[in-house]
């Protein structure tokens, strides 16, 4: 046998020439079939840009004191039901997803995680604003002024 953990199941169910009287007319063949198992990562629950990492970098270098990362969470706001929120956290929850990056820790609300599977958070400023721009395939409806959305 190998490193890996191998499986052994399957019945095979045939067909005998006599139907019994019940009309079940099958009898069972047993087959050996493997399988090898192997572990499969985690998708990641959203993914940065590199501007998203270099301002979270730059809010981290600024943090006030206690601060362990930058957290982003989906609070119930906002004319379509959801709003984004970025701010502080001084401690890690059990449930919240943590992804390192070069600039510090950022944190995802374990309670948004499921509005943000396969999201990408990125930072963008023009002549007017800046602020963090997120493309959403959860998302299926926005408000007018795009603060908010609902899944």
């Amino acid at each position: 046998m190998g490193d890996s953990p191998r499986a052994l199941f399957s019945v095979r169910h045939c067909p005998t020439p006599n139907p019994s009287p019940e009309g079940q007319g099958l009898k069972k063949v047993e087959e050996t079939m493997t399988t090898d198992t192997k572990p499969r990562q985690r998708p990641a629950a959203l993914l940065l840009t590199p501007a998203a990492e270099a301002r979270i970098a730059a809010l981290m270098a600024k943090a006030p004191e206690g601060t362990v990362g930058v957290k982003l969470s989906t609070p119930r706001k906002g004319c379509s039901g959801l709003a984004y929120s970025v701010d502080y956290v001084g401690e890690a929850k059990p449930f919240d997803e943590k992804i390192e990056t070069p600039g510090g820790t950022f944190f995802v609300d374990g309670g948004s995680v499921l509005y943000l599977i396969g999201s990408t958070m990125d930072w963008v400023e023009d002549d007017f604003t800046a602020g963090f721009v997120f493309t959403n395939p959860n998302a299926k409806g926005t408000c007018g002024c795009g603060e908010s959305f609902m899944v």
